[in-house]
């Protein structure tokens, strides 16, 4: 337990300290491609990638972390535990697979505590191609005025509007329209964007990078914030094609969709794994996003609308912007062992897992 809670961190710098520690006592190379801007204390943002086995493995696991920056106190946790186990490492010797860790997809959402990018995009949205229509979600425009009023805490009135819309239409319609991602609306909720942010083209490059030649890809993204408390739902996180579905299915046993409507998550576009048809085609590709349960739904959108409430209102006073922060935090990470404990047993199972399916 203590060696599970010591592989977390309460800040980002914290957190990559401990990776790109983590690495060198392994014995692993890090590249890191550094980001533009700076983070929350003036520190150094990267992207760090580490690959341990065969330069030339035609088998390539991927995991990643913090697509969604906040959620990275997590999945960061997961990888530096995976880079100090022996065990791990003799299991990736074994398997001739070559596992890449992608340390902070979004570095600047992981330091300065939010789910977006500087962008303030929703990265898990933004893989589209940009010289085509985006998509256009009028669910979103209908609920857009309840979103993000003038004063937080929301008022008597907002709230009441709010409860009546999900009341009327229920809370997974609500969910829908807020999570699905827009692209009008560069201040608001869950934009997607209008261009490629800058981790959607590091990624692309790592991609190319790593897995440009390999035959099998295998991709697990940790993410949190949907679902019961601790649980870690598989999510498949590929195309809508029967064969990569079963393959899935056969390496990870109970995964759900956002096809079938099984997943927690709504029906979404310009997911991050799209990429991988652009930037590895002759990979065959399996994939999932292992979604980590935190808070009940509703707590999850109070934290995100606060979040970004704060981000259109830098003049609110320090004492809300305090309480904000560890509400965002607290929505995307639950600061107990027992919690810990569940992040890192499913983790190592789903990672072998991948590991066998790739073998």
């Amino acid at each position: 337990m203590t060696n599970i809670h010591d592989a977390f961190s309460k800040s980002y710098a914290e957190a990559r300290q401990k990776f790109l520690s983590a690495a060198q006592q392994a014995g692993l190379q890090v590249e890191s491609h550094i980001h533009p801007e700076k983070g929350r204390d003036g520190e150094e943002l990267a992207m760090d990638v580490v690959r341990e086995g065969p330069a030339d493995a035609k088998q390539v696991l991927l995991v990643s972390s913090a697509c969604h920056g906040v959620e990275g106190y997590c999945g960061s946790g997961v990888q530096i535990d995976a880079m100090r186990s022996a065990e791990w490492h003799k299991a990736v010797a074994q398997s001739g697979v070559a596992v890449v860790y992608v340390h902070a997809l979004n570095p600047h959402g992981f330091s300065h505590v939010r789910r977006v990018t500087q962008e303030n995009v929703d990265l898990n949205r933004n893989f589209h191609d940009f010289s085509k229509p985006l998509p256009d979600n009028t669910a979103y425009k209908e609920v857009q005025h309840l979103l993000l009023p003038d004063v937080w805490p929301p008022n008597e009135a907002n709230m009441q509007a709010t409860m009546q819309y999900i009341a009327t239409h229920g809370m997974p319609k609500l969910q829908a329209a807020v999570s699905q991602g827009q692209h009008h609306d560069p201040k608001g909720l869950f934009f997607g964007g209008q261009a490629p942010t800058w981790s959607n083209q590091t990624i692309r490059k790592v991609l190319k990078q790593q897995a440009g030649k390999a035959q099998k890809l295998a991709w697990i993204d940790l993410h949190t914030g949907l679902g019961p408390s601790g649980v870690g739902e598989r999510i498949y996180a590929g195309a809508n094609d029967a064969a990569a579905i079963e393959r899935a299915r056969q390496w990870w046993g109970n995964i759900t969709s956002i096809y079938d409507g099984t997943s927690s998550s709504a029906f979404l576009t310009g997911l991050m794994w799209m990429s991988v048809q652009d930037e590895c085609p002759q990979a065959e590709y399996t994939g999932i996003a292992l979604e980590y349960g935190t808070l009940p739904m509703n707590d999850m959108l109070m934290a995100l609308r606060a979040d970004h409430w704060l981000h259109i209102h830098p003049e609110a006073s320090e004492d809300l912007k305090k309480s904000i922060k560890a509400q965002i935090f607290n929505a995307f990470y639950t600061d107990t062992d027992e919690w810990r404990a569940q992040i890192i047993t499913q983790a190592r199972d789903a990672m072998g897992q991948a590991l066998q399916g790739l073998k």
